[in-house]
């Protein structure tokens, strides 16, 4: 098959909404969404808004908040907006006053005194924590354009896939989810050039 009919095949069908996952066709090369996988905390008419799933970043939680103590949880590349804030992801929305759900068993935000308190505890885990360094974000028909341009495609994500699945091989085992029109995706070197 030859690479331009793989260019041209249609975007999948599933719109973007809150608590789906976008996926980077894998020819984006860009440092920040090159077969990245980002979820979507927010998208309505003014814009979108979400976190790159999928790429740690070589600090440590209390490299940026220090009453936390000596938790050690890894801290993910966002995107690249206010990358000078934390936000964060968890499964704890029952105890953690202000959290907004996404999907089932996944929550954004919340309290800080609420995370600070289970830092104490030792309730922060990997298992159902992740923060993040900045966040990735669109403007109003920015996305709808990009996905007319088949630069993402978008697909559901269970929550224990988050934070169950390596970061390393979450693209991959997400991009087999699209189907056969996709197939092709996985096969292609993320270095073109080193192929």
């Amino acid at each position: 098959m030859s690479l331009d009919r793989f260019i041209q095949i249609k975007t999948n069908n599933l719109q973007p909404v809150k608590g789906r996952v976008l996926l980077s066709e894998p020819f984006m090369g860009d440092y920040y969404f090159g077969r990245s996988v980002v979820l979507l905390a927010e998208h309505n008419p003014e814009g979108s808004f979400g976190v790159i799933l999928n790429k740690k970043i070589p600090a440590h939680l209390t490299d940026f908040i220090q009453e936390l103590g000596d938790t050690e949880l890894p801290v993910y590349l966002g995107g690249p907006v206010e990358t000078n804030r934390l936000f964060f992801i968890h499964t704890l929305g029952e105890v953690i006053e202000d959290s907004v759900s996404l999907i089932d068993g996944l929550y954004w935000g919340g309290n800080l005194q609420d995370i600070k308190e289970l830092s104490r505890n030792k309730v922060l885990t990997d298992k159902n924590f992740r923060f993040f360094l900045g966040y990735s974000g669109w403007g109003a028909e920015q996305l709808s354009s990009e996905l007319k341009r088949n630069s993402w495609a978008v697909t559901h994500i269970k929550t224990q896939q988050i934070f169950q699945t390596k970061p390393e091989i979450l693209w991959k085992k997400l991009t087999l989810q699209l189907g056969v029109n996709y197939k092709l995706w996985n096969k292609f070197p993320a270095d073109p050039a080193s192929n």
